[in-house]
């Protein structure tokens, strides 16, 4: 589906340059009879670990006891995914952390692995988030890296910039999250 049908759809388009939308009158009308509104959520992925948010361990099948963790890596709310940071480097997969570069390639085809995994693609992808380590120095190398992982129109996009001694891990320059749509 395309991103802006999908947008319009979730009654997330701006228009005119308005930040949000206002609900109807009958909207909140029905909100009041039927309650408040709690979203529905499907963990699609757990961390593996506490502190740990490598999205690459997928939850056991078969009834198994799912791995201990204070966050989720992936969870489909609705018609909505919301992925948890993916870090750029994981020395379980890759000896070395790497360049920037490396790192977002790594983490954004970690993120389309999980995207695909849940039923969802990069084209779907709504909104991407990333903390990226001394952005001044990495920004420039990182958007050439980033550069074709995404259809157009693109989703939004932000980011976050910090000393790489914030980043948790030693070696680890960019952590990536998104929301994306899901039929």
């Amino acid at each position: 589906m395309d991103r802006r049908k999908v947008l319009k759809s979730l009654s997330l388009l701006p228009l005119a340059g308005a930040a949000a939308v206002i609900p109807s009158e009958a909207n909140a009308q029905n909100k009041k009879q039927k309650g408040q509104w709690t979203p529905k959520k499907e963990v699609i992925r757990r961390s593996n670990s506490g502190g740990n948010t490598n999205p690459t361990v997928a939850a056991p099948a078969g009834g198994a006891p799912r791995p201990g963790g204070v966050l989720s890596g992936c969870i489909r709310s609705g018609h909505l995914l919301f992925l948890s940071g993916i870090g750029g480097w994981y020395a379980e997969r890759r000896k070395e952390p790497g360049d920037i570069q490396v790192q977002i390639r790594s983490a954004l085809d970690t993120m389309k692995e999980v995207l695909e995994g849940a039923g969802s693609s990069m084209a779907n992808v709504l909104k991407v988030h990333m903390t990226v380590a001394e952005p001044n120095k990495n920004i420039a190398a990182l958007n050439e890296a980033y550069r074709g992982y995404f259809p157009d129109p693109a989703p939004v996009r932000s980011y976050t910039g910090c000393g790489t001694d914030l980043m948790g891990r030693d070696g680890i320059l960019v952590q990536i999250d998104c929301i994306a749509y899901v039929d």
